[in-house]
């Protein structure tokens, strides 16, 4: 098992912290695997297609442009999510029914609840580095989160032993 201060401390210069931006709306703690992206502003069509057919194990990053008129998922995507083996969701946006997210094996990091959905024209790009909360998202980079914080590389970590 891994802690986020354990590993930013042995390995702090060569990893990206992420800003503490985001607060947790899911059932769990700590997640880490691959970076999958999608960048999407106000639609989550591209997201919901990502969660789809994502490998298992990997983490879903979703670069919404911080904004907060709408949600980018609730409680049908994060059930995708936990039906994919997905272990963590960073969302620069909004979800809502955070009620039901709470209950769900999977940790999703978001900016706040809004009641509103999401618009559904399709528009953004998967699988592209984006950009947020301090970090540079590069498909097929490792990202680490527990309650202390997230941190990402662009190589798998050695918990210290």
């Amino acid at each position: 098992m891994f802690a986020t201060t354990d590993l930013s401390d042995r390995h702090g210069d060569t990893v990206a912290h992420c800003r503490p931006a985001f607060r947790n709306f899911g059932g769990r703690t700590r997640f880490s695997g691959p970076v999958t992206t999608v960048s999407c502003f106000e639609d989550n069509v591209l997201y919901e297609q990502a969660l789809s057919d994502v490998a298992s194990g990997s983490v879903v990053v979703v670069d919404g442009g911080g904004s907060l008129d709408c949600a980018l998922m609730g409680d049908r995507l994060g059930g995708i999510a936990v039906d994919r083996g997905v272990p963590g969701v960073i969302i620069n946006g909004c979800v809502r029914d955070i009620e039901q997210l709470a209950l769900l094996d999977v940790a999703i990091l978001a900016l706040a609840p809004h009641p509103r959905r999401s618009n559904k024209a399709g528009r953004g790009a998967r699988d592209v580095p984006v950009s947020f909360a301090g970090v540079l998202w590069t498909p097929g980079d490792v990202v680490y989160g527990d309650a202390d914080g997230v941190i990402v590389s662009s190589v798998t970590l050695a918990a210290p032993g």
